[in-house]
């Protein structure tokens, strides 16, 4: 799993040693290796001056949040910044969270680093009371600080909304799909060529099939080496493998689409609506209107909330996934039974000529690798 990303590294290291410093904000949908980066990142910094903070798992309560943070950092400050007293209320907890990001110092007493990975998990506070504007208050305060921070998020539409009308010391970096060389060096020897020239082709096809999305590329890869010899390096046999049922890349869609959806509002005519660009795409806001059975007024309103939690996007005027691996399980899974092995099979095809236009689509399946390069398909098991 490629974790470093150097270009994005040099845009944080240059942001946070700028003076004055920038707070720099990672963005990338899901499996785009914020993650993976930020982890690197720590290693790079040192641990002696920099935390790395899961938000999403520790924004539970404020209190909650608070004693995590203040419990499991090694790095302190004043009892007094961080203890309203015994009888705290919400706000009180939240606030004294603030104070300890702002104020916190090494052992040496230095300023330190924090790395908040899914920064917007904040929001969930604004739902107790004395607390409105979580977010807000967050991206007022760190500036001030002699800290540092670094943030990141998934929901690249939410943080461009919270961040377009905050201070010039947030800069803005999108996290790149990986490279066709990037992609070539992580694949497996196990079954890629050795020849550069054929890796590098086969490192594009499994770009245009993943988008480069480093989660996509490692399952992808994986498929390709557990089946070694029975498909070679034929990336489309493998993510026809993947799409099934109970696969690794099926059960990383699922969470990717259940995740958003859930964070979204109307939840069921949502998916209505995904399911109607996973049929055909770009639709404008009348189509869809019309095949949803529902007012433009209200089919706006849907649209917005898919928008926001980056599920879809809008190119003049008209309505697409954001994700076409996403819109390629929606269209296989979000039915009342699974494929069986041709529609799989077909559609995968479908998919693949799409996006790899010099691929031939077939519809004979086959059991080996193809040594034409027309990618072919593989015999899976039922799930």
């Amino acid at each position: 799993m490629i974790s470093g990303r150097p270009s994005v590294e040099r845009r944080v290291l240059s942001a946070l040693e700028a003076t004055p410093a920038r707070v720099p904000v990672v963005l990338g949908p899901c499996g785009s290796g914020r993650t993976s980066f930020l982890l690197h990142l720590r290693q790079t910094l040192g641990a002696s001056r920099c935390q790395y903070v899961d938000v999403e798992q520790i924004a539970t309560t404020p209190e909650g949040c608070l004693h995590a943070l203040t419990l499991h950092s090694r790095f302190s400050c004043s009892q007094q910044t961080i203890s309203p007293g015994k009888n705290w209320s919400a706000g009180e907890a939240f606030r004294s969270t603030l104070a300890f990001l702002e104020s916190a110092r090494s052992e040496s007493g230095d300023p330190v680093v924090f790395l908040l990975d899914e920064a917007l998990e904040f929001r969930t506070f604004d739902s107790f009371p004395g607390l409105r504007s979580v977010l807000r208050d967050l991206i007022q305060a760190l500036p001030g600080s002699r800290n540092r921070f670094v943030l990141s998020t998934r929901f690249v539409s939410r943080a461009h909304h919270l961040l377009r009308d905050a201070s010039a010391e947030y800069e803005v970096i999108h996290m790149p799909p990986l490279s066709v060389a990037e992609i070539a060096d992580s694949l497996s020897d196990k079954y890629a060529p050795q020849d550069s020239l054929d890796r590098a082709e086969l490192a594009r096809s499994v770009q245009a099939l993943t988008g480069g999305r480093p989660s996509y590329v490692e399952l992808l890869d994986g498929a390709m080496r557990e089946f070694g010899g029975r498909i070679g390096d034929d990336p489309v046999a493998a993510l026809t493998s993947q799409m099934q049922r109970g696969a690794q890349l099926w059960e990383r869609c699922h969470f990717y689409y259940e995740l958003r959806i859930n964070r979204a509002r109307g939840y069921g005519s949502l998916k209505a609506i995904l399911q109607v660009l996973a049929q055909e795409e770009p639709l404008t806001l009348t189509e869809i209107a019309r095949r949803l059975l529902r007012t433009p007024g209200s089919t706006r309103d849907y649209l917005s909330w898919l928008e926001d939690v980056d599920l879809i996007s809008m190119r003049q005027k008209r309505y697409a996934f954001t994700d076409p691996l996403l819109r390629l399980w929606v269209r296989l899974h979000c039915r009342m039974e699974p494929p069986n092995k041709e529609q799989l099979g077909q559609e995968v095809q479908q998919f693949a000529h799409a996006v790899m236009p010099s691929v031939e689509t077939s519809q004979t399946v086959v059991a080996g690798h193809d040594t034409s390069r027309n990618w072919g398909l593989v015999e899976t098991d039922g799930t």
